[in-house]
């Protein structure tokens, strides 16, 4: 069956007291679009279920779900330690655009695991981000073994699993904490569509 899509932006209510319940949080239901859409939740539910993740928000780009993903994780000052076998606007958006949030980066080889310890223990880092195989190089991260140090020290695995898509890997599988991906790409199915999406595990 097709998804439908709901072009609105408002959801009628049945009474205030309906209408109280939904803003207040305490019944399920839509109350804005920016916030939820009847169409945009079975996409978050269908990719959450093929990454075995508790639940997904999607985004308007694989970019802006990076930043999502990373929002509640840093703050002016930390640091993000990064694979340098990234996605080329990724390193911009690492390297150059976080700099603008008093965010920094360290971009290291994944693949040396006591290169990678040594950047996690520095002060302030947050996160551990990689690709799952990375985009264009095709690297594939042993996920295991990243999230097993990212555990020893206790910051979360944020794993790229654009090029892979779910239907080749599972990174919450492997010890992944938050799961990424640009729609536009893959799961689109054309590249016609713009699109984001983080999974929590």
């Amino acid at each position: 069956r097709a998804t439908p899509i709901y072009q609105t932006t408002a959801y009628v209510f049945e009474s205030v007291d309906q209408a109280a319940q939904l803003f207040n949080l305490q019944a399920p239901g839509n109350i804005y679009t920016r916030l939820t859409n009847p169409t945009t939740s079975v996409l978050e539910q269908r990719i959450s279920s093929l990454e075995g993740g508790r639940g997904a928000t999607c985004t308007s780009s694989g970019h802006a779900a990076q930043l999502l993903a990373l929002f509640p994780l840093m703050s002016p000052g930390d640091k993000l330690i990064s694979s340098d076998k990234l996605y080329g606007g990724s390193l911009t958006q690492f390297g150059k655009t976080f700099q603008k949030f008093a965010w920094g980066c360290d971009f290291v080889d994944v693949d040396d695991l006591e290169s990678v310890r040594q950047a996690l223990q520095q002060d302030n880092v947050k996160a551990l981000f990689c690709e799952s195989i990375a985009n264009p190089g095709g690297a594939i991260s042993d996920l295991e073994a990243l999230a097993k140090l990212t555990n020893e020290i206790g910051v979360p695995l944020v794993v790229d699993n654009t090029l892979a898509t779910p239907f080749y890997c599972n990174p919450i599988d492997y010890g992944a904490t938050l799961v990424v991906h640009s729609t536009t790409k893959f799961i689109s199915g054309h590249g016609n569509s713009m699109g984001g999406c983080v999974v929590d595990s």
